[in-house]
């Protein structure tokens, strides 16, 4: 039984809008993780770079993260997705994302620390994992193949 009613669309757009911010800072992380490395450890600009990933981490992807969950679980409940094939793979794809989520925060912790376990070239293969997750996403979402 429908329990948002009238406010069904508005959930459905909050989630969407949450999910172009958490992309979007998936997206840009990894690319400030591979300027980061271009800049010496300890130095002005190594400071601004753990800043800028910080600001981007507490104001961008956290939150984002956060509401993309909470009004995706409503619309789940909403829509009784769990009975879905479609939606089944969309959870797997999103528990990775959300699981990648997690390994940038990590590695931004690194980075400040002056460590640096990855080179650039898989830093930029990294930045390659969300944007294959959108699209198998918004597969499973709109053509609904099983």
């Amino acid at each position: 039984m429908p329990y948002l009613g009238a406010a069904y669309l508005w959930v459905k757009a909050a989630h969407l809008i949450f999910v172009i911010f958490l992309m979007a800072g998936l997206f840009m992380m990894p690319r400030f993780f591979v300027y980061h490395h271009q800049c010496p450890v300890g130095s002005d600009e190594d400071r601004k770079w753990i800043d800028r990933e910080g600001r981007l981490l507490k104001i961008i992807l956290n939150p984002s993260l956060v509401l993309v969950w909470v009004f995706g679980l409503m619309l789940m409940v909403e829509i009784g997705a769990w009975n879905f094939g479609w939606f089944h793979l969309k959870l797997l794809f999103v528990l990775g994302l959300s699981a990648y989520h997690g390994w940038i925060a990590g590695y931004a912790k690194k980075l400040a620390k002056g460590h640096r376990p990855m080179s650039e070239k898989k830093l930029r293969l990294v930045n390659e994992i969300p944007g294959i997750a959108a699209a198998v996403i918004v597969v499973a979402v709109i053509v609904k193949p099983f």
